[in-house]
């Protein structure tokens, strides 16, 4: 797919833009490119910045079950460029590879606690609608869990990160495409640009098969 937006060249970003977007490439989630197409529209650019950082890196849940809702959103709106980035914080609170291969079929996994499977449940509800789920099971499950201050703060980051991601995937940007060199935050096989071609291009791919039908 061709590229549809351009990424805001770095040199006429001011110094703050700047700075957030060496972060990007330093340390991921998100990655700079999608950033750099966001620069076009300064005002856009820090409002993602700033609600990314008070909802998915900080906040009243733990950081790696936001993880996971995020990349469940990733493979089922089928978001490649996202889909193929990994959270640093959230490797180091202890989430793993594996975790991350069984989102779409979560319900059977076994890798799952029942604090996970409610979350997803309900990033599966915001993107496939309220017949997707049990909707009063759904809200039991949330409400056993989850706080009524965290459950808002998860159900916005996930709607969030539904409607960035669907609009990402129209873009037609990849990887190590602006500020190159840096493997930060990339998921294994995607390290750089000769491995992220490799992996797309191999018949396992998650993305060849798509999410399921509803």
């Amino acid at each position: 797919m061709p590229q549809r937006i351009a990424y805001a060249p770095f040199d006429s970003l001011d110094e703050g833009m700047q700075e957030e977007l060496r972060r990007c490439a330093s340390h991921g989630t998100p990655r700079p490119e999608s950033q750099a197409v966001r620069a076009n529209a300064p005002h856009v650019f820090w409002a993602f910045a700033n609600s990314w950082q008070s909802m998915f890196r900080e906040g009243e849940c733990d950081h790696a079950l936001k993880e996971l809702c995020r990349v469940y959103i990733s493979r089922t709106v089928t978001c490649e460029f996202c889909g193929n980035q990994r959270s640093e914080q959230a490797t180091a609170e202890g989430l793993r590879e594996a975790q991350y291969d069984e989102l779409l079929n979560f319900e059977s996994a076994t890798i799952y606690d029942e604090r996970q499977k409610a979350a997803l449940r309900y990033a599966q509800a915001i993107a496939w609608g309220p017949a997707s789920v049990d909707m009063d099971a759904m809200w039991d499950d949330l409400h056993r869990h989850f706080t009524e201050a965290q459950l808002v703060e998860l159900g916005n980051f996930i709607a969030l990160t539904f409607g960035q991601q669907s609009w990402i995937r129209l873009l037609g940007i990849d990887h190590h495409q602006y500020l190159a060199g840096s493997r930060a935050a990339m998921a294994p096989g995607f390290e750089d640009s000769k491995a992220l071609e490799r992996s797309e291009a191999d018949e396992g791919y998650w993305a060849r098969t798509g999410a399921p039908a509803r």
